[in-house]
């Protein structure tokens, strides 16, 4: 949902290799992860599901304040995990960003935005779960959590950086990133409303792709007793 839409050459260079040498890092992490644990046939399937549709749903821009949209990385990192989301993230960032949506530059940044969105939707979502929340107000909660997460980095990582060629004092654009932060954190609550009913569908056919549902809470979800 969080997406830094400044063309090629808006952050300085100090800042493009900071955000870029974190997100290698980030990246790297959850690579060796992956390879040293392995993951289920059901994840990547998940995965390549979750990918396109977070590439397409990413591709819908509205022209408002930069550009704001959905991407469902949410419900990425709910339903693949948290390692799998940060790798979805780097593909639908370089993929988009050959579309031009999105500076080639900015692809470190972007990277940390959205795969941070994933990993704090899915540890919210798995906590929320063992606390005994339903499973529409636990993704929804969890959902809406990351995306504001991300929203909330995207406008430090601008304001840290600076932009350049930009007149604005460095407390004026705080100001005005703040606002396109706050737009950013409503469309998080109905990204996040939208993941909670897809999440709650999926548990209630396929409780085996949902992270952390039972068998006892797919019943409960169609109202039949167990």
């Amino acid at each position: 949902m969080a997406h830094i839409h400044l063309g090629e050459g808006s952050f300085p260079l100090w800042a493009l290799v900071l955000w870029t040498v974190l997100g290698i890092g980030l990246l790297g992490v959850a690579t060796y992860r992956v390879r040293k644990n392995g993951i289920r046939t059901s994840q990547v399937a998940l995965a390549g599901i979750g990918a396109a549709a977070s590439f397409a749903v990413f591709q819908l821009n509205l022209p408002v304040w930069g550009g704001i949209h959905m991407n469902l990385t949410g419900l990425v990192g709910i339903l693949a995990g948290p390692l799998l989301g940060a790798v979805i993230a780097l593909v639908v960032n370089v993929f988009s960003a050959a579309l031009g949506h999105g500076a080639v530059g900015l692809l470190g940044a972007n990277v940390l935005v959205n795969a941070t969105e994933a990993i704090v939707a899915y540890y919210a979502f798995r906590t929320l779960v063992g606390m005994d929340w339903d499973v529409f107000p636990a993704s929804a909660s969890a959902a809406t959590l990351g995306l504001s997460t991300g929203a909330v980095l995207m406008g430090a990582i601008i304001v840290v950086s600076g932009v350049n060629g930009s007149a604005l004092p460095r407390s004026d654009l705080a100001i005005a990133v703040a606002g396109m932060v706050g737009l950013n954190l409503g469309v998080a609550v109905v990204e996040g409303l939208l993941t909670g009913f897809i999440v709650q569908f999926l548990a209630s056919i396929r409780p085996d792709l949902v992270p952390g549902v039972t068998r006892t809470e797919r019943d409960t979800t169609d109202g039949v007793s167990a």
